[in-house]
């Protein structure tokens, strides 16, 4: 069945879904910020997200890939850049549980916000989004699989698949910066277990810093 340029439209919807439920730096930095300072700053991290996802989207379709496999020593920049940004954010959320714990009278967003600099959480999570060479390539990898070479129209093809991505996207942003601030609510009076969340996401952080390290281009 091919719709509109799109040759196998539902098994790309069941594959994009399973693609956007598999947890990342993305949702988890929205997490933390929903948990940390409410549904309006989840929103702002959400919408950095997908600023970042267009660009990656619009550069995917302009053939960036390409362009970091021609020249090597960019992706190797670009890769070692993101680490490292994944990781700092990753020490600061474990330095800001290790603050709880120490802290009687800090509550968890006081730690967190502070730690993690959430003031501006759109441009944190659009450079957490940017900086991720690997999701380009895997971007390009995947999207090819459902576009007919033939299409007169490839931009429709490609519209109509980053669309469902997007939606996708918004829909799971949307539960996690509701669970997030219900997690808040939660949390506000158990300091332990508000610790445990912050250093486990930041845990989490460090693996995605080293996963992205020793990433490749083939």
């Amino acid at each position: 069945m091919n719709f509109y340029g799109v040759t196998d439209l539902w098994t790309y919807v069941l594959g994009a879904l399973g693609i956007i439920l598999l947890p990342g730096p993305n949702s988890l930095y929205v997490l933390a910020v929903a948990t940390a300072r409410g549904v309006r700053e989840g929103y702002k991290g959400a919408l950095g997200i997908f600023v970042g996802d267009s660009i990656l989207l619009m550069l995917t379709a302009l053939g960036a890939a390409g362009i970091l496999r021609t020249y090597p020593a960019l992706f190797m920049v670009v890769k070692y850049a993101g680490a490292a940004y994944l990781a700092w954010v990753g020490v600061n959320l474990i330095w800001a549980a290790i603050q709880k714990w120490r802290n009687k009278t800090a509550t968890m967003a006081e730690t967190q916000a502070t730690a993690v600099n959430m003031q501006n959480p759109f441009k944190r999570a659009l450079v957490i989004s940017l900086l991720n060479p690997k999701a380009i390539l895997f971007l390009l990898s995947f999207f090819v699989q459902f576009i007919d070479p033939t299409y007169p129209t490839p931009a429709i093809p490609f519209l109509i698949l980053s669309a469902v991505v997007m939606v996708f996207s918004s829909i799971y942003l949307s539960v996690l910066i509701f669970l997030g601030a219900r997690l808040a609510r939660n949390f506000s009076q158990r300091r332990r277990l508000s610790a445990s969340l912050s250093s486990g996401v930041g845990s989490l952080f460090l693996w995605f810093g080293v996963k992205l390290a020793n990433a490749s281009l083939h």
